[in-house]
C-alpha cells in the first residue's frame, strides 16, 4: 500500500496545503518517512488524515468559482467501528461547505472496503448542499463496496455505481471530468469526452 500515492498530475492546477480556505491549509508532508498506517500497512505520506484511523484522503481539486472538489480516497471506510463519514463530513466536508462546495466528487478505486452502518450523516451531507443543486458521486467503487453501500441505503443521497464505475478519469483535466461527472447525472451521457 505504501506504493500507492495520490494522483499529483493536477497540482500545476491546485494544492489544498496551499489554498488557504482548504482544511489542509499549511499541512507538511514527509517525502521519504513513512508514519501512517491502514492497520498494519504503511501507506505514502502524501495521503491527508481527517480523524479516521483507517481511511485517508486527497483533496486533488477545488474550484471555488464551480463549487465542486475533486478528493481520491484510500483505506477502509468504516462507520461501524470508527464512524468514518463523521470525521469526514465534521472535518473536511462541513469546512468545505462554508466555502461555497456543494459538488463533491470521491475517487473511490482505492476504498477496498466499507462498512455501514446509519446514514444519518450522508443525508445531513446532502441536506446541507441539495438547496445549491450539489451533489455527491463516487467514482469507480469496487464491486462488493458499492454492494455494501446498497445495502446501508446510501444510493438516497449519494450517486455510485453503474455509469460511475470505470472512469477513466487520470487522462481527463479536472474541469473535463467534473463536466462529464454533471453530464452523467442530468442524463447527457452522450456530452461525454471519455
Amino acid at each position: 500500500m505504501h506504493d500507492i500515492e495520490p494522483y499529483f498530475h493536477w497540482r500545476d492546477k491546485y494544492i489544498a496545503s496551499e489554498d488557504s480556505r482548504s482544511p489542509f491549509y499549511g499541512q507538511t508532508y514527509e517525502e521519504f518517512r513513512f508514519t501512517q498506517k491502514i492497520y498494519n500497512y504503511y501507506i505514502h505520506p502524501q495521503w491527508d488524515a481527517f480523524g479516521s484511523s483507517t481511511l485517508y484522503l486527497k483533496v486533488l481539486y477545488t474550484n471555488y468559482e464551480k463549487g465542486v472538489t475533486i478528493m481520491e480516497m484510500i483505506g477502509e471506510w468504516n462507520d461501524c467501528l470508527h464512524n468514518d463519514v463523521m470525521y469526514l463530513k465534521r472535518d473536511v466536508i462541513d469546512p468545505m461547505i462554508k466555502e461555497g462546495i456543494t459538488k463533491y466528487i470521491l475517487v473511490c478505486e482505492n476504498v477496498l472496503n466499507f462498512h455501514g452502518s446509519d446514514d444519518s450523516y450522508y443525508e445531513e451531507w446532502y441536506d446541507d448542499i441539495k438547496e445549491e443543486d450539489g451533489w455527491i458521486c463516487l467514482l469507480n467503487t469496487l464491486p462488493h463496496v458499492e454492494d455494501e453501500m446498497k445495502e446501508s441505503q446510501l444510493q438516497y443521497y449519494i450517486n455510485f455505481g453503474g455509469n460511475f464505475n470505470d472512469v477513466n478519469w487520470r487522462p481527463q483535466k479536472p474541469k473535463l471530468l467534473f463536466r462529464a461527472v454533471d453530464a452523467i447525472l442530468k442524463g447527457e451521457t452522450k456530452r461525454l469526452a471519455f
